[in-house]
């Protein structure tokens, strides 16, 4: 096991909110390591390709780094070249493809246990961890007979592949209405499914008049109040959740767009308690610091099971607050 010199801050997972921690900590002269099991801002590389972000630019930008594109929701590629950029500007310490195992506490600080994707195992001694993890890893599954099957995916990045198949969308966000209306005109035979009798709240209200066209068109067949039952491999069985009936139809791949959860192994694995209601970590929102003194979260993380309260526009702001607690913190022990 090779083994690195100690850091005072290190951050697990190099999304915006963790690159927002890592930058403040260069700003402020702090010394931060940042392990990502993928690459940076893995999560915004999985959108689906050419898509464009709800938030205008300057609401993704961190520690003021300009964002500048010629339209106001950037892509997901000029997103991608800008976190890069930031990356560089910021010079800053980035491990990425490196999991984190485990964290543990020893005598006033933390030891960091990760490995490479190379399967090398190292280790990282720091004074502070930031919990920055996102929840883009952990989607919400359906639980039905066949969701294990290789036809059914819960991310979805390009319509290609699914030209002139039978596609079955589950959902009602956004990512439900993009892979319904991208993959309709890519050549697919799409069916909507969805829990509830409209789409959610929360949908792009410049797309939701072409979904509802697709719909009133017979173009994207919609089971509203209808729940998947079982997947075949070449059918699905959907059950209404009102009258009880069931419905089969042929398909080929299932696009299951029902969102995500956070993980909370590894803040439950340093003591963090979790609200069991909410999913939010306790934590103090002026610091994001945990009960568990040293440990922070950044993100999406401290929304708990509600991922829509947090986006990268306020989560962005955790890094100045984390680092400006544990500057304090460090003022308030002696010898440190």
């Amino acid at each position: 096991m090779s083994r690195t010199n100690g850091t005072e801050i290190l951050v697990v997972g190099a999304g915006p909110c963790g690159m927002a921690v890592g930058a403040a900590a260069r700003r402020a002269g702090v010394n931060c390591i940042l392990l990502d099991k993928g690459p940076i801002v893995s999560s915004i590389e999985r959108y689906p390709i050419g898509m464009n972000f709800f938030s205008t630019a300057d609401h993704l930008e961190i520690e003021n780094v300009p964002f500048v594109v010629a339209r106001d929701n950037p892509t997901r590629s000029e997103a991608l070249k800008y976190y890069r950029r930031v990356a560089t500007h910021f010079d800053l310490d980035v491990r990425q493809y490196e999991t984190v195992d485990a964290v543990e506490r020893s005598n006033g600080s933390f030891e960091v246990h990760s490995r490479h994707l190379t399967g090398v195992a190292r280790s990282y001694r720091a004074d502070a961890v930031v919990v920055a993890t996102g929840y883009f890893d952990t989607p919400k599954l359906l639980g039905v007979p066949g969701e294990e099957l290789p036809k059914v995916t819960h991310y979805f990045r390009d319509p290609h592949p699914y030209f002139n198949q039978d596609v079955l969308v589950v959902g009602g966000g956004n990512s439900a209405v993009e892979a319904a209306l991208t993959t309709w005109r890519a050549g697919a035979r799409v069916t909507l499914v969805h829990l509830f009798e409209g789409f959610d709240r929360g949908v792009k209200p410049w797309v939701l008049p072409d979904i509802r066209n697709r719909i009133e068109a017979r173009e994207i067949s919609a089971f509203w109040k209808h729940e998947v039952e079982r997947i075949d491999p070449d059918r699905v069985l959907l059950r209404d959740l009102e009258g009880g009936s069931e419905t089969w139809l042929a398909n080929d791949f299932v696009l299951a767009m029902t969102g995500f959860r956070p993980d909370p192994v590894l803040l439950s694995s340093l003591g963090v308690p979790l609200n069991e209601e909410t999913g939010i970590p306790g934590h103090d929102p002026a610091s994001m610091e945990t009960d568990v003194p040293g440990v922070y979260i950044a993100g999406v993380l401290a929304a708990g099971f509600d991922a829509n309260k947090i986006f990268i526009q306020n989560g962005r702001e955790h890094g100045q607050k984390i680092v400006r607690r544990f500057a304090a913190s460090r003022a308030e022990t002696p010898g440190r």
